[in-house]
């Protein structure tokens, strides 16, 4: 198709083109397609517009369910305005003047990639693309094959073209990628058949066993990476992540500018490291059960939530047998209604309507009693999650006591020995050998004394922040978690009392219309 001169997409250019489809299939599918007027462009799924002279992508972002898109056979310079088109599993772009590759990043779910005909030097800025299955480059200028060989990493890659560039011609181009790309089906439009698979294999064996060990160590990585992901998953769900070590002790002394001075005056190191074990044992402590009471929260959630279904299975049960009796009175006296006369037809009319609304009555009356079930197991949960998070608030609470008692030890035998220190350095009686920062610091002992009164309030805010989070996290979730199922459950009753009316009308409507015939 051409339009004429067209440099940038216009909406005038995509509505054409779309009607212009959309006529083709129904001409060679004999369907019937809506007016193009009517047609919304986020409902398209292929846009055909080569051939247009378009110089700039632009004016895409409504098509976000296209998944076809073909803009080959233009003037395009710079690939972009692609972001919004996060369904594409198919861009066509080949035979246009680009020269980067670039703007694909949003473009997670592509499979089908063609740059052939362009100006395009290196591959680059297409690790997103995972499902990459068919790329085309042919006729471009790359020259670099371990540019190349980095397409390794996509797994899916199936088809890649590059004949017509530099990198064709170089001796053992063929089997060398061959050796790098096991799972590569076709190259160049060709089977890599057995006889290359064999030359590779033979030739570049090294290569191939660093590709087996690469890609086992890969995977180790990757499975390494998952189970570390699902552990820290686990440890914020049950609220106490970096508990299970020094983090927090290491936190408290982060920002502490003394810290290491006060470590070289006799007698503090070894109070550190005393502080430091009694603190991350406490920690762990925590930790510890913090996860035991995260399973019986989960396995009370479980519990909960399968109870919940186990009502809606029992309603559902009860509904449908409701159904199927009233069903069965119906066609019986549809069979009755059409034998009788005027005055008797008339009464089983009568009767069938007062079927119908004690029908109703019944769904309205099994309604209440699953509400009132569902809400009853709600309250029952938030009662039992109530429990369960005042005893791990109480006990954590406990623990963070334990810690800031420990702290403040610490800093009660700190400051003994700082006085002292003091004194010995202002009557020149040291019997150690100390850094002259720490000589310098212990000169003046009200400079001692603020800067372990900062230390000290800067540990306790550590404690404080960490035992805030915990507490806080934890009443959060509960509540956060019976809202979320009071709203579930208010919303679910509504659109159940919106069936119940809607299948009242049916019933009705079908009542009319068999008395009719």
């Amino acid at each position: 198709m051409d339009f004429g001169e067209a440099p940038a997409i216009s909406e005038e250019l995509l509505k054409k083109s779309v009607a212009e489809q959309l006529d083709q299939l129904s001409t060679n599918n004999h369907l019937c397609f809506p007016d193009p007027e009517d047609i919304h462009f986020n409902e398209i799924q292929e846009l055909c517009l080569g051939y247009n002279k378009i110089e700039m992508i632009e004016n895409l972002w409504d098509f976000t369910s296209l998944k076809k898109l073909n803009l080959s056979c233009n003037r395009i310079r710079k690939i972009q305005g692609l972001d919004m088109l996060t369904n594409l599993t198919d861009l066509k772009l080949s035979f246009n003047n680009i020269k980067n590759i670039e703007g694909l990043e949003k473009l997670r779910k592509l499979q089908v990639l063609e740059l052939s005909n362009n100006q395009i030097s290196v591959i680059e800025n297409i690790d997103a693309l995972e499902d990459l299955s068919l790329f085309l480059m042919l006729n471009n200028r790359i020259r670099d094959l371990d540019n190349v060989l980095q397409l390794k990493k996509f797994r899916k890659l199936f088809t890649l073209c590059l004949s017509g560039n530099p990198v064709s011609e170089q001796e053992n181009y063929k089997v060398l990628i061959a050796a790098h790309m096991p799972n590569l089906k076709y190259l160049d439009y060709n089977v890599i058949d057995k006889t290359t698979r064999d030359e590779a294999s033979i030739i570049y064996q090294d290569v191939a066993q660093r590709m087996k060990d690469l890609q086992l160590a890969t995977q180790k990585a990757e499975e390494a990476q998952r189970r570390q992901e699902a552990e820290l998953k686990l440890h914020r769900d049950a609220f106490v992540e970096s508990l299970n070590g020094p983090y927090l002790f290491m936190s408290m002394f982060q920002h502490d500018p003394e810290a290491e001075t006060l470590r070289c005056i006799p007698g503090i190191a070894s109070l550190l490291q005393t502080f430091q074990h009694q603190t991350v044992e406490l920690c762990v402590q925590l930790f510890e059960m913090g996860l035991a009471e995260h399973k019986r929260r989960e396995a009370e959630v479980k519990s909960f939530q399968s109870g919940q279904e186990k009502i809606y299975e029992d309603s559902q049960m009860k509904a449908t047998q409701m159904m199927d009796k009233f069903d069965d009175q119906h066609y019986e006296r549809r069979a009755e209604f059409q034998r009788l006369s005027a005055p008797d037809a008339l009464k089983v009319k009568a009767n069938q309507s007062t079927e119908i609304d004690r029908l109703r009555k019944g769904f309205m009356r099994l309604e209440l009693k699953v509400t009132r079930q569902l809400e009853d197991n709600i309250k029952k949960l938030d009662q039992s999650l109530s429990d369960m998070v005042y005893h791990f608030r109480k006990t954590a609470l406990g623990i963070f006591a334990q810690l800031r008692d420990l702290e403040d030890n610490y800093y009660q035998k700190v400051k003994e020995i700082a006085v002292a220190t003091v004194e010995k350095v202002a009557k020149g009686n040291l019997e150690e050998d100390l850094p002259r920062e720490a000589v310098k610091l212990f000169t003046e002992k009200d400079t001692v004394m603020d800067a372990l009164a900062t230390g000290h309030d800067n540990h306790l805010l550590k404690i404080n922040d960490r035992e805030t989070q915990l507490v806080t996290g934890v009443s959060g979730w509960k509540v956060n978690l019976i809202k979320e199922n009071q709203d579930k459950e208010l919303k679910l009753n509504h659109l159940r009392n919106l069936d119940t009316l809607r299948l009242v009308e049916y019933l009705k409507e079908r009542l009319e219309s068999w008395q009719k015939q």
